[in-house]
């Protein structure tokens, strides 16, 4: 696995749920935008606790939505092909994306269930 930025040993801490490790890892979120419509987008799971995960979202949602993560993980955890972590939660936080980056960056609190499945060839989960 490729650590983006600080290390995996140096946890960083949430002031709400404790440690948490940058991942820079690609996933996919579903979820219903701040207009009712379904939307799907391709982004990156920054950071990530047992409890929160933090990233960067360009559809426009609002705190207290659902959404769902289907995270991709490294092809080192399993010789049988690709596996996602697929795991839901609700928006606790919102807040600019950045300077020049359009969206806004998301705090999910995460459900304690979580399903690790096998990507099918087309991609699908």
């Amino acid at each position: 696995m490729t650590w983006k930025g600080t290390p995996p040993e140096t946890a960083r801490t949430s002031s709400r749920e404790g440690p948490g490790f940058e991942l820079g890892l690609p996933m996919r979120v579903l979820g219903r935008d701040t207009s009712g419509r379904d939307f799907e987008e391709r982004t990156v799971l920054e950071t990530m606790s047992h409890a929160e995960a933090a990233f960067e979202l360009r559809s426009p949602t609002a705190q207290g939505t659902d959404l769902k993560l289907v995270v991709s993980l490294p092809r080192k955890l399993s010789d049988a092909g690709d596996l996602n972590l697929v795991i839901r939660g609700r928006v606790v936080s919102l807040t600019s994306a950045g300077q020049g980056r359009s969206g806004q960056r998301v705090s999910l609190k995460l459900e304690s269930r979580y399903v690790i499945k096998a990507t099918a060839e087309d991609g699908a989960i």
